[in-house]
């Protein structure tokens, strides 16, 4: 009995240590940004995925993407749409600075959002798919690019519940909105001033199958891209992808017609390499890679056959028309440049015509040097023995024998070389 009262006592004196024993701190919740100021495509998209992925393990509380972008590879924007989908992190989509804009594909990635919010004096819209420099489509795939893009559209607003009857406009007729008709059109959720804005807006937001947004006390970290994704989103540029492309041929064709040189074949190789690595990421045509390829056969068939230019000229065509061919069904963003294209050209016709030049020229021109180079030479008799002696050319002296008699002193031509002998005739000859 003793015994049973001193136990309840003990309990009876711990108890108040346990209740009064403080519970952990929860650590504050993160709110993690990425800032997309670019066309969308490959690298963009990887970048996106990377960081959708960085929020999930590191538990964020939600990630907000600050986009502003004029559109770009529809496979791209499909890789962004999957990874937001497949997201457990809530993701914000901000158009944002002032002046920003969320056109094309960027329309898409915004309405695909958790939450999509505009800042004020930001549009978006005009989803409308080209071709090939801006171009509209106008055979049967057109129609049917153009019915995909509009049920991928439609599909995205159904199922975040927005307009999805705006959204197939701004495919079929190119519309585009301010952020005050999106958000009285039910095209965003709400307009914020700032990041600041927008955090205290979303507070406390019920995210289907994605909790309420708890964000009291939260601290922004920005998710920066490494190194391999700039890289990434350099030679994705198709400017790039094409330069490098045209700096590959260049280095190759230069180690093959001067084999040794070693340093033009290396850096030629590895900007092949990086070339074809961003030709798998970008819409390339496989036939303006193939009129490329072909203008560099003809240069080089231009030094074995006597076409008086024609070969060149024809390179030069290919090339023009490979190069305006080589990216296929995407925007202006990924077309190769005008102010890039016509210098590239220009310089690569010109290396190859000149390296064609020089190789024709010393097919044609007689030799310089050895014993073929002192046929025609003018030498002077400095011995003479009857038809055979000694004559001085190219400051050498050589055995000579005369095919006409020949005096000490007197200047002769060579007329072919036997061996180490010289056959020559008198100058006047």
């Amino acid at each position: 009995m003793r015994r049973l009262i001193f136990w309840l006592l003990a309990l009876v004196m711990m108890g108040p240590s346990v209740v009064m024993a403080e519970e952990p701190e929860k650590p504050a919740p993160v709110i993690m940004t990425v800032t997309v100021a670019d066309p969308i495509g490959p690298g963009v998209a990887e970048f996106l995925e990377d960081a959708l992925e960085k929020a999930s393990r590191e538990r964020a509380a939600c990630v907000i993407i600050l986009l502003d972008t004029p559109g770009g590879v529809v496979e791209s924007m499909r890789k962004i749409v999957q990874a937001i989908y497949a997201s457990d992190v809530p993701v914000v989509v901000y158009v944002s600075p002032s002046g920003a804009r969320a056109a094309s594909a960027g329309v898409m990635i915004t309405m695909a959002a958790d939450i999509a919010a505009m800042a004020p004096g930001t549009n978006i819209g005009a989803a409308h798919p080209v071709g090939a420099g801006g171009k509209e489509l106008e055979d049967a795939s057109a129609t049917k690019a153009l019915n995909d893009m509009v049920a991928l559209t439609k599909g995205i607003a159904q199922r975040r519940g927005r307009n999805a009857e705006w959204a197939e406009k701004a495919v079929r007729e190119s519309v585009s909105i301010t952020a005050d008709e999106a958000l009285k059109n039910n095209v965003i959720d709400l307009v914020a001033k700032d990041l600041d804005d927008l955090i205290a807006q979303i507070k406390g937001r019920k995210i289907q199958g994605k909790g309420k947004l708890g964000l009291d006390n939260a601290r922004i970290e920005e998710i920066v891209p490494n190194l391999r994704t700039k890289i990434l989103k350099l030679i994705s540029d198709p400017n790039i992808a094409y330069i490098l492309f045209m700096i590959g041929l260049a280095g190759l064709y230069f180690e093959l017609s001067s084999p040794g040189a070693i340093f033009p074949g290396v850096v030629g190789a590895i900007a092949l390499i990086l070339a074809f690595f961003s030709f798998q990421t970008l819409p390339v045509n496989i036939a303006g890679i193939l009129l490329i390829l072909l203008s560099v056969v003809f240069f080089i068939l231009e030094i074995k056959v006597t076409s008086f230019g024609m070969l060149s000229v024809a390179g030069v065509v290919s090339m023009v028309l490979g190069s305006l061919m080589l990216f296929k069904g995407a925007g202006p963003e990924f077309q190769v440049a005008w102010r890039v294209m016509i210098p590239t050209v220009v310089l690569i016709s010109g290396f190859f015509v000149g390296v064609v030049t020089l190789v024709v020229r010393a097919y044609v021109h007689r030799p310089f040097t050895g014993s073929e180079g002192l046929v025609g030479e003018i030498g002077v008799v400095k011995q003479a023995r009857g038809s055979e002696g000694k004559v001085l050319v190219h400051g050498e002296l050589w055995q000579a024998r005369f095919s006409e008699p020949c005096a000490e002193g007197a200047k002769v031509a060579v007329e072919r070389v036997d061996g180490l002998v010289v056959v020559v005739k008198p100058l006047n000859q």
